[in-house]
């Protein structure tokens, strides 16, 4: 039984979890070294959305003024209908109720500030290796390799390395992603090529926002600084393809462009001129997959661990997929340093991952319920029949349980608890602080 801090983490990925942890681990005082496959020289494209339970951890990591500078703040995603009547709002950051504004950013900015800060903080990155698997795994450690022939050691190593982990494969060896059926196809145009309803003025028109119409949901983003670069983008069924398939779906740009432009005459003028105006160049897919539900986070031994879109990939419509990676890399890095005969690191990770699963499985549940407001008519009228769920708006206040929860606190707590009583069982003591996946 592991009694102690440890020394020396390894983290496998450089991606945004990755990055977030090893910063989280240094404000710990737990020195770490990454190992990423690709160079910092390749590029990554798209944008993400940050709400404020994501900003508050990279305020408390000192990066939140140098990030919000360079995006798109907002606070609410309109919901319109065909007739671009507001039907509903979803608030992805509120600064009066929740202490920040959402954030739409570059990924590639992001990544840019997360490196330089572990660049800051003397944090080693090995570049350009591939992991490969777990050698040997005790209490003295985990030994592992890469497919390179190298080997390396550590107190613990912490999978960071997506949704197609291969750190994974070590804890749970016949879990795959599944795909949802569905594959969302985006470009980024510029605002000034839209068409706006004739009684509204551009400058008033509402961004983000949702048009849902007959084939779904049409969704429109700013993702720079001053709003003139729009994501727009819509999702489609589409069988599941291997590697060589969706690099193919993406090649055929012109192919790409007339699925993407399917029911055109059935949307409003607004989306028909995005439509109008796509930018062959930055066309882009992202098939939808998620991670099922795993038993453990963990090995057997406890020495290797995964988090993030390893251990829990959620498709990006409530915007918490890299809010949640933030959130295990900041709670594991305030877990292990209180490491101790009272909190064995067995116990301690038990604690955390039920922590993190009930968490996770709300987040789930509420987007399952934005998906489905996201899907054609005629299956949203299905849902309705069925009594399925499918988010509606109640009080502005109604997400503080997500934006609002004090995520390190509560570890913290759990650990002064523990402290003071060893006797006090994890899964209840989470149990009460959270409530079961049923009640939430």
């Amino acid at each position: 039984m592991v009694s102690r801090p440890p020394t020396r983490v390894a983290i496998i990925g450089a991606g945004l979890a990755g990055l977030t942890l090893a910063i989280s681990l240094h404000r710990q005082g737990i020195p770490s070294k990454i190992y990423e496959l690709r160079q910092p020289t390749v590029a990554t494209s798209g944008a993400l959305m940050l709400s404020p339970n994501a900003l508050r951890i990279l305020d408390t990591l000192g990066l939140y003024e140098r990030l919000h500078k360079q995006g798109f703040n907002f606070e609410t995603l309109d919901f319109k209908n065909h007739d671009q009547i507001t039907t509903d709002k979803y608030y992805l950051g509120q600064e009066k109720l929740y202490g920040y504004k959402a954030l739409r950013i570059y990924r590639q900015v992001l990544l840019t500030e997360l490196r330089a800060e572990v660049k800051n903080l003397n944090i080693p990155v090995t570049y350009g290796v591939k992991f490969s698997h777990i050698i040997s795994e005790n209490e003295d450690g985990v030994k592992f390799a890469f497919t390179d022939g190298t080997h390396a050691s550590s107190d613990i190593l912490i999978g960071a390395d997506g949704i197609h982990s291969t750190v994974r494969k070590y804890i749970a060896p016949d879990v795959i992603p599944k795909y949802s059926g569905m594959v969302a196809i985006t470009c980024a145009l510029q605002r000034s090529t839209l068409q706006y309803p004739p009684d509204i003025r551009a400058e008033d028109y509402p961004m983000p926002v949702a048009i849902h119409g007959k084939n779904g949901a049409f969704v429109m983003a700013p993702q720079n600084v001053d709003g003139s670069e729009v994501l727009a983008g819509t999702q489609r069924a589409w069988p599941e393809q291997d590697r060589a398939g969706w690099d193919a779906l993406l090649a055929d740009r012109e192919g790409l462009l007339k699925l993407f432009r399917e029911g055109y005459d059935t949307w409003p003028e607004i989306v028909q001129s995005a439509l109008d105006n796509v930018p062959l160049d930055t066309l882009a897919i992202w098939p939808y997959y998620t991670v099922p539900k795993l038993e453990s986070w963990f090995s057997a031994n406890k020495r290797v661990i995964i988090l993030g879109d390893a251990a829990h990939a959620i498709p990006p419509t409530a915007g918490q997929g890299a809010s949640q990676g933030f959130e295990d890399a900041f709670t594991l890095a305030a877990l292990l340093p209180h490491i101790n005969g009272k909190l064995p690191l067995d116990e301690a990770l038990i604690n955390w991952k039920d922590m993190r699963q009930q968490r996770i499985d709300k987040v789930i549940k509420l987007t399952l319920q934005l998906n489905n407001a996201r899907l054609p008519e005629a299956e949203r009228e299905k849902l309705a029949a069925a009594g399925a769920p499918v988010w509606e708006s109640g009080d502005h206040g109604e997400l503080g349980w997500l934006y609002n929860t004090e995520v390190e606190k509560e570890v913290l707590d759990y650990v002064k608890a523990k402290n003071k009583n060893p006797h006090t069982c994890p899964v209840d003591w989470v149990a009460s602080k959270l409530g079961s996946p049923k009640q939430a």
